[in-house]
């Protein structure tokens, strides 16, 4: 995959130097209680690179950070760390988002995804996306055990792992998992960061693309997974934030899903950095305060 080295070490550094920062307990938990849908049963397990880095996910869980009821404001946010669905930057951007979010009394579920595999998924175009599907239903079926409302729970996704969640939020009606209960798997919001949106050849990250589509996917396969065709007045609100001098994952990709989702009436809100490159958010620490905001001025931190 097109994935610089230098950002690769970049990433590493940081996920060491916050992996010890603050004690924020979780607990971490199967999101599958049975067989996963389309698996492989090949006998490998999953690959840790590194603290807060992993190359390989057999079993996906949901790590959960739930912040005391009393200071819970029944918001939950399943976060999807990106990584080209080649890596999944688990410790920077997935356990230290969920920690400043539990910090204002948001409950965080950090997802660790099935990345995309013709040795370990029947069909890897659909195991991501399952994986999400799964942990929007499971974080609904728990919601009053978790002190979550189960109409306000939104997905978040940084880079590929936006791409997931805005697949999350206008794939919705195709359900991919198992739902006898019949459980809404449509996010009520979506938080997209430096994401990868469009499969269309003049847009895309070819890696990402790569990896979840192969290396000669049809048109229609591209057009299918690119989520900024997808949109309509249903697809829920969204909050995006890139760079404009992104040199990984090109700003349009931000730019024609905030113009789809704004011409279908949909609400967005969207912030645009004039520097910082991909990943920009290890170097603007102050990034997540425009996103508080949004949530607080939307309503859906307002304590119901």
């Amino acid at each position: 995959m097109n994935f610089p080295s230098h950002l690769f070490r970049f990433y590493l550094l940081v996920v060491l130097l916050f992996g010890c920062c603050t004690l924020i307990k979780s607990q971490t938990i199967k999101i599958y209680p049975d067989k996963m849908p389309g698996s492989k049963d090949v006998g490998v397990s999953d690959h840790v690179e590194s603290e807060g880095l992993v190359r390989q996910v057999v079993t996906p869980t949901l790590e959960l950070f739930l912040p005391e009821k009393e200071k819970s404001t029944g918001v939950g946010v399943v976060i999807c760390p990106g990584g080209g669905y080649s890596v999944i930057v688990y410790g920077g951007e997935g356990v230290q988002t969920a920690k400043e979010f539990v910090k204002r009394g948001i409950a965080a579920f950090v997802l660790k995804y099935r990345l995309p595999s013709d040795d370990i998924m029947q069909n890897k175009t659909t195991g991501p996306l399952q994986d999400a599907q799964q942990a929007i239903e499971l974080v609904r079926k728990n919601a009053k055990e978790w002190n979550v409302d189960p109409n306000r729970i939104g997905i978040m996704g940084f880079s590929a792992g936006g791409h997931l969640a805005s697949t999350a939020a206008t794939h919705y009606s195709n359900v991919l998992i198992e739902n006898s209960d019949s459980i809404s798997v449509r996010p009520d919001f979506q938080i997209l960061v430096y994401p990868v949106i469009s499969m269309q050849d003049k847009l895309t990250h070819v890696g990402s693309r790569n990896q979840l589509l192969g290396n000669n996917p049809s048109q229609d396969l591209k057009d299918l997974y690119s989520n900024e065709l997808q949109v309509d007045e249903n697809t829920p609100p969204a909050y995006i934030t890139h760079a404009a001098d992104d040199e990984l994952v090109d700003v349009d990709n931000s730019i024609q899903y905030f113009e789809k989702l704004r011409h279908y009436g949909v609400s967005v809100e969207m912030h645009i950095y004039p520097e910082g490159n991909h990943g920009f958010i290890f170097k603007h620490p102050g990034w997540m305060e425009p996103l508080f905001k949004w949530m607080e001025t939307s309503g859906l931190t307002k304590k119901q």
